[in-house]
């Protein structure tokens, strides 16, 4: 019988080892569910409120860290407690500085990346530039360019060997939003995106805090926005009404000549060749399909920033017999003088969700109410990272939605 080699030193089978830490070498322990850890990703107070509402019904703490700008405005950021192996969640709401917070979410991501985390899930309620999707002319595609960055923001190729070899190899794993302006942005990834939707409490917001809403109607600002209008009418039970046109300018602010044709047809093509010349848009004065008379209007949209259009509609649906307009978008940016617009407007109230902070606009017009979202967006946080569906959070949700 072969004598055993292993001497003096004998190993107890009884009480497993503890897994060694190797460079490069799986281990059997399970750190796919050994926690998350929820961070902002803001400096400013107001962004955070959002994610203290989310980690409170998480019944998590917000994790330590520490974002702000230098006096020569660069951003830095410091991670204060370990994130190794675990799923990281950033919270970024996008204040009016647009620029500093992608820059804050992206030093974020690499602060974490570089600390061995093991998924980077971005919560970005609003995604920026997301009107910046379409090639204009000689114009860019910002948006491709910003998903690009993150899911790039963070990639090392020594911290595959260092860390993890089963880290990922980008920087953002996932990302959480809502109500994208154009849902295709979605093909502009390369890792998953829930693009989850508003529209479930907004709709309960017209059911609960609007008086009479049967006596409503769904209006549409632009043909563009009518599936969203229709989507909100058929869950209603209510009727449509599609605006279609722009304000017209007066006679006297329009120079001499503006819709006059050249007296010649510029050529830029080779000699002889001739194609046919393009007829400019022209849109007729505002008109609305549909009767609002004697009933209350609800624009929706996504988007509301810049309200001068709002203000031109809510101005002819009230010279239409409307007696009250109220208007519904999940993203209320409100820039400029958008809250002094609405005060002195033909506008009741305007309700958007809390995915944009806004409580200076508050202060200003009193017409501005605030939709809570917190709760699917935590929903969303625990689903993902106990591997569970996300159908429960789209159920009954359509294309059009």
């Amino acid at each position: 019988m072969p004598k055993s080699r292993a001497g003096p030193h004998k190993f107890s089978l009884s009480h497993p080892q503890t897994p060694k830490l190797s460079y490069g070498y799986k281990s059997t322990m399970n750190v796919g569910r050994s926690g998350y850890r929820v961070f902002s990703a803001n400096s400013t107070p107001a962004c955070t409120e959002l994610a203290k509402k989310i980690t409170e019904r998480l019944g998590v703490e917000l994790g330590k860290s520490v974002v702000y700008q230098e006096s020569n405005r660069e951003t830095r950021v410091d991670v204060k407690e370990s994130v190794r192996g675990q799923d990281i969640f950033i919270i970024q709401t996008m204040p009016r500085d647009v620029n500093t917070a992608i820059m804050e979410l992206l030093v974020m991501a690499y602060a974490l990346k570089t600390s061995c985390a093991k998924n980077i899930i971005g919560v970005i309620p609003y995604f920026p530039y997301s009107k910046q999707c379409k090639m204009r002319k000689r114009g860019s595609i910002v948006c491709k360019l910003l998903a690009a960055m993150l899911a790039k923001a963070g990639r090392n190729t020594f911290l595959q060997h260092v860390c993890d070899r089963r880290l990922p190899p980008s920087g953002l794993t996932h990302i959480i939003t809502m109500d994208l302006h154009q849902k295709e942005i979605q093909g502009f990834f390369s890792f998953p995106v829930d693009n989850l939707r508003a529209s479930p409490f907004l709709l309960q917001y017209i059911q609960e805090e609007i008086p009479d809403y049967r006596n409503a109607i769904i209006v549409a600002k632009s043909p563009s926005a009518a599936k969203r209008a229709q989507s909100y009418a058929e869950r209603l039970r209510l009727g449509l009404a599609v605006m279609h046109g722009e304000a017209q300018c007066a006679e006297s602010d329009m120079a001499d000549g503006r819709h006059s044709p050249p007296a010649f047809r510029p050529s830029c093509g080779p000699p002889g060749l001739e194609l046919p010349l393009m007829m400019a848009k022209e849109k007729p004065p505002i008109t609305v399909v549909g009767d609002v008379g004697g009933r209350i209007a609800i624009i929706v949209d996504d988007i509301i920033d810049d309200v001068a259009d709002f203000v031109a509609a809510a101005e002819i649906l009230k010279e239409r017999g409307a007696y009250k307009i109220y208007i519904m978008a999940t993203h209320g940016l409100l820039s400029a003088d958008a809250p002094r617009l609405i005060e002195e407007s033909a506008i009741d109230e305007v309700v958007v969700t809390n995915t944009v902070p806004h409580e200076v606009q508050k202060l200003q017009c009193p017409k501005i109410k605030t939709v809570d979202v917190s709760m699917i967006l935590a929903e969303a946080i625990r689903r993902i990272h106990n591997g569970e569906s996300m159908a429960y959070l789209f159920r009954n949700v359509t294309v059009d939605d």
